[in-house]
Formats: C-alpha cells, sequence, structure tokens
C-alpha cells in the first residue's frame, strides 16, 4: 500500500510546544508523534509514506531525512487548507495506482491495518473506514453500520444520545480505492462530509470496528492520554517502565524521596527531594526543585522549575524558568499577557 499522513494542522490547542515545532514531531516517550503514528503499519506491507503537511515542512524533511526506514517518506505541501479530502487529493500525483490507507497525524490506535486491508478486499468495495464504539456518541461523527453485511448505510454528526443510530464513530483511518479520486470535487474539501456520504449510498463504503485502545492526541488532555498508552503499551526504544506506570529515558536523577507515577521523564531530567508527580510528560533537560507537586502537566525541554511549586493541567513552554513558591492550576506558561 501506499500511506497518506494527514499532518496539516498547525496544532494550535497543544500551544506554545506547537509554536517551533509542527504537531506530527512532538515526542511522545522517545519517538516522535507521527513515528508512533505509522506504527501500526506492517512494514512489508508499506511502499511508500506521504506525509500531508501544512506547516513545518523543512523541519519534518530533515527529521525524516535523519531516519533509517524501510520505506520512502515524502512530505507533501499544502500550501494552503484542504481539508481532509483535499490534502488526500493533493497526493494523488505521488501514488503508485494501488490501494491506498490515509491515517489522521494524530491518532494512536490499536488498529490492525493487515486485518482492516483483508477485510477491505473481501468486500469489494471502493473504501473503508475504521470505527470505534464510544459510550456517548453525542460529540461525534456516528456511522449507521450494518453488521451482516459490514456495509455503512449513512452517518449523522453529533446526534443526541437517544436518537444516535450507532455508537461507532469514525476512527480516522482509510483505505481507498484508487477510483475514489474520481469521486472527489476540485479544490478544499471535506472527505467525510462530502465523499463518504456519497459512497456509503452507493454501496461502496463498509466499515471496520476494532478494539484495544483509540487516543486524538491533539489537546493537552489527550497527549497526556496518548503518553499513558504508549507507556502502557512500552512503546519505546531507549530508556525503561518501570512499576509504577512511569517511562524513564536515559540519564536522569530522581530523589529517592520523590513520589512519581504514570509520568514520562525524559533525559537528563533531575527531580528533588520531596516531589510528586502524577500523569505529567517532562521533555528532556528538565530540572523540578524541592517539594513540587506537578499532575498532568506538559513540561517542555531545558524547563527549571523552583520549589515548593503547585502545577496542575498546565503546558508549560520549553525554556522556561518558573519561580519558586509558584501555583498554577489549567492554561498555559507563560501565561498570555
Amino acid at each position: 500500500m501506499d500511506v497518506i499522513v494527514l499532518a496539516g494542522g498547525f496544532g494550535t490547542r497543544l500551544r506554545p510546544w506547537t509554536e517551533d515545532t509542527p504537531k506530527p514531531l512532538l515526542p511522545i516517550l522517545d519517538r516522535t508523534m507521527i513515528e508512533h503514528v505509522v506504527s501500526i503499519l506492517p512494514e512489508n506491507m508499506v511502499s511508500r509514506v506521504l506525509i500531508a503537511a501544512g506547516y513545518g515542512i523543512e523541519q519534518m524533511r530533515s527529521h525524516f531525512s535523519s531516519l533509517k526506514l524501510p520505506y520512502d517518506v515524502i512530505i507533501v505541501e499544502e500550501t494552503e487548507p484542504l481539508g481532509t479530502g483535499g490534502a488526500i487529493a493533493n497526493c494523488r500525483e505521488h501514488l503508485s495506482g494501488q490501494t491506498c490507507c490515509v491515517i489522521n497525524g494524530d491518532l494512536l490506535t490499536s488498529l490492525r491495518v493487515d486485518e482492516m486491508l483483508s477485510s477491505h478486499r473481501d468486500s469489494g468495495c471502493l473504501a473503508s473506514i475504521s470505527l470505534w464504539e464510544v459510550d456517548d456518541p453525542s460529540r461525534f461523527g456516528v456511522a449507521d453500520f450494518d453488521s451482516s453485511s459490514s456495509l455503512i448505510h449513512r452517518f449523522q454528526e453529533k446526534p443526541p444520545r437517544e436518537e444516535a443510530f450507532s455508537n461507532l464513530i469514525n476512527a480516522g483511518t482509510y483505505l481507498l480505492e484508487p477510483e475514489v479520486f474520481d469521486w472527489m470535487p476540485d479544490g478544499a474539501f471535506s472527505m467525510e462530509r462530502v465523499v463518504f456520504p456519497k459512497l456509503a449510498e452507493a454501496r461502496q463504503l463498509v466499515g471496520f470496528p476494532f478494539e484495544g485502545h483509540f487516543v486524538d492526541a491533539g489537546t493537552p488532555i489527550s497527549y497526556i492520554e496518548a503518553v499513558l498508552t504508549s507507556i502502557k503499551n512500552k512503546a519505546w526504544v531507549s530508556g525503561h517502565g518501570d512499576e509504577k506506570g512511569n517511562w524513564l529515558g536515559p540519564d536522569y536523577s530522581i530523589d529517592s524521596t520523590a513520589k512519581l507515577s504514570n509520568s514520562a521523564i525524559g533525559q537528563k531530567t533531575k527531580i528533588s527531594s520531596g516531589c510528586h508527580l502524577v500523569s505529567s510528560s517532562l521533555l528532556d533537560n528538565v530540572v523540578i526543585g524541592n517539594n513540587c507537586r506537578i499532575s498532568n502537566c506538559m513540561v517542555g525541554r531545558n524547563v527549571s522549575i523552583g520549589d515548593n511549586c503547585e502545577l496542575r493541567d498546565v503546558v508549560i513552554g520549553h525554556n522556561q524558568n518558573i519561580p519558586s513558591g509558584y501555583t498554577q492550576f489549567g492554561g498555559k506558561f507563560p501565561t498570555a499577557d
């Protein structure tokens, strides 16, 4: 297969981290987000990976040129916002004319793409969508899925819970045959709102429900969830995990009185005495002073936090110095003027 990774967004909800780094290159443990995304692809099935991007183009080219991968990576630039459908169409000249896999660039899932491809080919349909079951479908686009035929008949956008066709939502991975491009209009458009409803009406769209995990890492809360999911699944290539649900990068220093749980600790990080750290992600070269309380935080690289600080649900930018005794609940640091 050819693979298209949709990475055209600016990652505004993850600022200030994304002010100097495109969202696909944000670290989750010791790999970038986009490397976690494509890790679900069996390497022997992939011909090339096309990254549809609108921001940080040269950074991504530089990053992937330094990696040894078993397939080619091509960065396809969007000079203007194209929507999901326009971004896919913009990659057409680089495709080889075989089945194409499309993945949203901030999704970490347990989807078995090989099983989905087998089901897709058995169906004989033009397109397949991965589906994920949720408790409350009222915040999502819902699929009217026929389990006997695997066909998707129609969609609902954010229906009231009691009126929902099902609890199955679009889970952001698609398999497309080359003929699907003939159904696409010119310019910017949404694949989900323009093309998929037409394919469903023509009985050319099938669904593939799966279980395991599904995390959209586009917000601070879901980024932390992606970190914890990656720790649980041991999705790292260096460092190690511990019995408290932490991942610890190389060359760290943690005082014996510090208490850590469900957190990622970047390399060359120092955590001082009496600290409590819960459900947080610390990048490299972080120094935390004595008796700090930190929970559900994203702590950027080269950050220094003074003694007796309390931080909860805060995104801390890179290269910041937080004074002793500082307290903040929610928001970003530095805070907006």
